[in-house]
């Protein structure tokens, strides 16, 4: 099995070691079943905006070959402050790119939501329940194109929101997450992984 993760970091995992990020915890697991997974690639950056990831793609130049493609992006769009329709059309771009990546099957494309940094820590200056609802705005969009698609969506938000003040779950930053939340996200891509054709 061939597996690409495509993404910010959220996708990297910052501040965590590299085997505790979700798309090495995937392979983790899949491994647990017998099942043999390479991560052929991991295309993401701590900052990265949809047409960054977009730039870093069109130079990567992926293989189609892959069993499975994972996508998580967004969240700098927002944090920048930047046009929720440019959003939507860069998105776009990237799940019909992920797809291709894919070997052409769109469920084999796992979608991830938007996490909700607003609730953290490290949130200081910005209104809480504004940034909740443009996550929101952001994640309607995101679902909307990937179900209309034909991927996979797995809503990630509410782990984020749930354990938002949880050190457990937070990086020295009180801002970004550890290995216990990823391992919640891997586990339910594996779900997708072991029970899609």
């Amino acid at each position: 099995m061939r597996y690409l993760a495509l993404g910010d970091s959220y996708t990297i995992g910052e501040l965590v070691r590299t085997e505790e990020n979700f798309p090495n915890q995937v392979v983790k697991e899949l491994a647990a079943k017998d099942i043999n997974c390479t991560l052929t690639n991991t295309i993401a950056v701590t900052g990265w905006t949809t047409g960054e990831l977009i730039e870093a793609v069109e130079k990567e130049k992926p293989t189609a070959d892959n069993d499975w493609v994972s996508l998580l992006i967004g969240v700098n769009n927002q944090y920048r402050g930047q046009d929720i329709s440019l959003y939507e059309k860069e998105f776009c771009q990237l799940l019909n790119d992920s797809i291709l990546f894919a070997s052409g099957r769109p469920s084999h494309v796992i979608v991830l939501s938007i996490p909700d940094w607003g609730m953290t820590p490290f949130n200081t200056k910005r209104d809480v329940k504004k940034v909740s609802e443009e996550i929101d705005a952001y994640n309607k969009i995101n679902e909307k194109w990937t179900k209309k698609m034909g991927c996979q969506y797995i809503n990630i938000t509410p782990f984020t929101r749930t354990y938002s003040k949880d050190e457990e779950y937070l990086t020295e930053d009180k801002l970004h997450l550890t290995g216990k939340m990823y391992a919640l996200w891997a586990e339910k891509i594996v779900d997708i992984m072991t029970s899609t054709d």
